[in-house]
């Protein structure tokens, strides 16, 4: 009975993480490839192939992007861009979405510095990323200070906390490590072993 268990637990172990990641990954591609396909699937109609969906996407992004690069329709987006933010709370909602993909994809990236920060009264630490070092420009009092984001472990949310710049330790840690080592509470912490 005991080596059944052992070898179900394995089974677990073995199997349930590639469910998950093939259900994950099929999940985005459905929701991906029906951002077109739903627009497509009415004029191709039985010729319409799981994908061309999320291709004509991927094409429209890529279109839109080097269309933004151009003097006539760049200044459309501009115009664009700026009506979206002087519309009340629109313009509240924009500015997050807007801010936070550029954060990940921009050329000043966000979260890619990792930080240590200890709790006040204590020795123990907290792992986060440094997501803005002006803060004088947000509000001038905060200019020695920077903003710190920490990641809840086994969630999405996290909390933003003001930490004077003295207190804050960057240490050499690649961001893709720090999430993977929050987000699964510390269980992720063996470093993968350089080649030679």
């Amino acid at each position: 009975m005991k080596i059944i268990v052992q070898n179900f637990i394995k089974g677990i172990l073995t199997i349930v993480p590639i469910i998950l990641v093939v259900y994950v990954v099929f999940k985005t591609f459905i929701f991906l490839d029906s951002i077109l396909g739903n627009v497509l699937k009415p004029y191709l109609k039985e010729d319409y192939i799981p994908g061309i969906g999320l291709l004509a996407t991927i094409a429209l992004i890529t279109l839109l992007g080097w269309l933004s690069t151009k003097f006539f329709t760049g200044t459309m987006i501009g115009l664009i861009d700026k009506l979206l933010e002087h519309i009340p709370i629109v313009k509240t909602i924009y500015s997050v979405i807007k801010d936070t993909i550029h954060s990940f994809l921009g050329e000043k990236k966000s979260f890619s510095k990792v930080a240590l920060v200890t709790i006040p009264g204590t020795d123990i630490k907290s792992m986060g990323f440094i997501t803005t070092e002006d803060l004088e420009s947000f509000y001038d009092p905060l200019k020695d200070y920077v903003a710190v984001y920490i990641q809840q472990t086994f969630q999405v949310a996290g909390v933003t906390l003001l930490i004077p710049k003295d207190q804050v330790e960057v240490i050499d840690v690649k961001p893709e490590e720090a999430m993977k080592f929050i987000l699964s509470g510390g269980m992720t912490s063996k470093k993968e072993k350089q080649k030679v």
